[in-house]
């Protein structure tokens, strides 16, 4: 089974709080949320983004593995210190699942990148959590390194840039 190391999952997430939070999106009625929805809330805009970035990973093959699951768990477990509990995590992968079958694949990475690519740290990170992802299975499909690449340019991240990216990815994972 293949996971990124507890310090890697650490550099990502410092790298995140080095640029603070994503503006602040009102939740409308947020004083009659009850405090779990609130929780709920608030983790899917900061993390939903980058799960379906992952998500889009995980699906590109069309074969989402237990592996691919545990990494994107395990990443977004790391990178919000624990604070993103299953249940939120289970809901993002489920509205990624329906929005891929109702508005496509290449919309849903559009909207995910326009989401990630105005903060150039967490385009980095989600790119580098894609490619992970698409470590996970021990080899990266041939539809996976398409999705990498489009990632890459939709993210505004060159080519140079992508490719110390993955490399450090292949480091982190004792691949070389």
């Amino acid at each position: 089974m293949i996971w990124l190391s507890n310090s890697a999952i650490a550099r990502l997430r410092d790298r995140l709080r080095e640029r603070g939070a994503p503006p602040s999106r009102g939740f409308p009625f947020a004083s009659s949320m009850l405090p779990e929805e609130l929780e709920r809330a608030a983790s899917i805009a900061e993390y939903g983004p980058l799960c379906e970035a992952m998500y889009l990973m995980m699906s590109a093959d069309r074969d989402i593995t237990v592996a691919e699951r545990e990494v994107l768990r395990g990443a977004l477990r790391g990178l919000s210190d624990g604070s993103v509990r299953s249940g939120h995590i289970d809901a993002m992968l489920e509205q990624a699942g329906k929005d891929v079958a109702t508005e496509g694949r290449v919309r849903r990475l559009e909207v995910v990148c326009a989401a990630l690519r105005e903060d150039a740290s967490r385009a980095e990170v989600a790119f580098v959590l894609a490619a992970a992802i698409a470590f996970a299975d021990g080899a990266v499909a041939d539809e996976e390194n398409e999705v990498l690449n489009d990632l890459a340019e939709r993210l505004g991240i060159d080519e140079a840039k992508a490719t110390s990216l993955f490399d450090a990815v292949e480091a982190d994972l004792g691949l070389e």
